[in-house]
């Protein structure tokens, strides 16, 4: 068996130990020079890659990135803690300074090198299952390509870490890098199904398949959208949930409706994503967390317009209300919180049990939706978001105006996607962000506001890196 350079093991960090059976690795938070001799497989490498996810920039600079900054949440928390910067984010008045984006901006390229890292030692370690180490490779381009996705959409041209790491690389580039590694991960990786009960939570075929298609999506590559979303539909892996609400359960973690989640849950508890559901608790005396990012009256009335009760309350928890496990919220300092945070066993931790869903069939079904209005196919366009409609027991879309099934899609998305980390990329990619923005009271500056800033620390460092328009 091969051995690793001391250095590079010190770079990796293996920190994912105890959060579900496949990454109960020991834990490496510091390797000395004594430890040289330790030998280190290719799994463990992958295993560290997943690691990445469940650090403290998920729990908090990511909700700055994704909701908070939308029209479906604010800040939360009290008037006078700003959380370090997510006021500027709820405000829009973030600059390229502010530490929630240079957070994951670092965040996603470690874990990028990560996953390289992860690749090149798997490809030169020897492995004679050809099966298992297409598997291991599979695995960390999935996770690359997915994190060079939030790259892209957030930044626009980026660097490829493996390219050029001085120089923007056009933004068509990166998305090319990106469906290559997830083709790849589609080639090497099985079906759901096709994984043992200690694997459970590992990228499948199935999620290459759904994040190429939502990749697809945001470069309004119609047809191979629908292509990839009609094909995991059709696989028979995946199912809808028959009640929404149980989806954020730990009943329903990796469950028929799952296809990527950031793994939390082991034998014991030890790590998952930080303190993502302190961060989002109930603020106050019968609260359990910091109260931020919470649902805004903006959202609150989205779903009411729609006569949409039961997402409504599968989302959003009301000051004075029973949760589903009994646990009486009372006088909180906020009137709404986000239920999809709300861990029952564990709800303020700081090591919480709660699985983070990243990508679900009713998300896929949508994308098939979009895709195939787009293409004209609009009898499969209004079966597939019927389809989520009607789990949530809401009549069915019957016009067949191409512009209206859009705008039912888009607001579909928001509904059923609510604080799942995707409403301000969706905005933006839709056109959206301006007239939802001012709707909301802030003010969104176009040409500047679709894209974030680099972070000021990295052009300090690379001076080659040019900043984005109106930055």
């Amino acid at each position: 068996m091969k051995k690793i350079y001391i250095g590079i093991v010190s770079a990796l960090a293996i920190t994912f130990t105890g959060c579900s059976d496949f990454l109960d690795v020991p834990s490496q938070e510091k390797v000395e020079a004594g430890d040289s001799e330790e030998v280190y497989t290719p799994e463990m490498f992958v295993n560290a890659t997943y690691g990445m996810f469940t650090d403290w920039d998920y729990a908090f600079s990511y909700l700055a990135m994704t909701e908070i900054i939308s029209d479906n949440a604010d800040k939360g928390s009290s008037p006078s803690d700003n959380g370090s910067d997510k006021n500027l984010y709820d405000d829009l008045t973030f600059t390229s300074t502010s530490g929630s984006s240079e957070a994951m901006w670092k965040r996603w390229y470690k874990t990028i090198g990560r996953a390289t890292q992860s690749i090149e030692y798997t490809e030169s370690y020897g492995l004679t299952d050809e099966a298992y180490k297409n598997r291991l490779i599979g695995e960390a381009k999935f996770l690359r390509g997915l994190c060079y996705f939030y790259l892209v959409r957030g930044w626009g041209d980026i660097p490829i870490q493996d390219g050029d790491p001085s120089v923007r690389a056009p933004k068509a580039e990166v998305y090319a890098y990106i469906e290559k590694d997830l083709q790849d991960a589609i080639n090497g990786l099985p079906v759901k199904s096709g994984y043992a009960s200690a694997d459970l939570g590992r990228a499948t075929k199935g999620a290459a398949q759904s994040l190429l298609s939502k990749v697809y999506l945001y470069q309004e590559k119609w047809e191979q959208a629908y292509e990839y979303a009609t094909t995991v539909i059709s696989s028979g892996e995946y199912g809808l949930e028959s009640d929404y609400s149980v989806i954020w359960r730990a009943s329903a973690e990796n469950g028929t409706e799952s296809i990527f989640e950031i793994q939390a849950r082991g034998e014991s508890i030890a790590h998952g994503v930080q303190q993502y559901s302190a961060t989002q608790g109930a603020r106050g005396e019968t609260g359990w967390g910091w109260g931020f990012n919470t649902p805004s009256d903006n959202l609150l009335a989205a779903f009411n317009e729609a006569g949409d009760t039961i997402r409504r309350n599968a989302t959003i928890i009301f000051r004075n209300s029973v949760l589903w496990d009994g646990r009486i919220v009372g006088a909180t300092e906020n009137p709404m919180y986000n239920y999809k945070a709300y861990s029952s066993a564990n709800a303020g931790s700081d090591d919480g049990d709660k699985n983070i869903r990243m990508l679900r069939l009713g998300e896929i079904y949508l994308i098939q939706a979009e895709a195939a209005n787009e293409l004209g196919k609009t009898n499969e366009a209004l079966a597939a978001l019927n389809k989520v409609r009607n789990r949530a027991k809401l009549p069915n879309v019957t016009t067949t105006n191409q512009s209206e099934i859009r705008k039912a899609i888009w607001n579909e998305r928001r509904l059923e996607l609510a604080f799942e980390h995707d409403r301000w990329a969706d905005l933006v990619r839709t056109g959206q962000a301006a007239e939802a923005m001012a709707k909301a009271g802030k003010n969104f500056v176009a040409g500047k506001h679709e894209l974030f800033p680099i972070p000021n620390k990295q052009i300090l460092e690379v001076e080659t890196i040019t900043q984005n328009p109106g930055w």
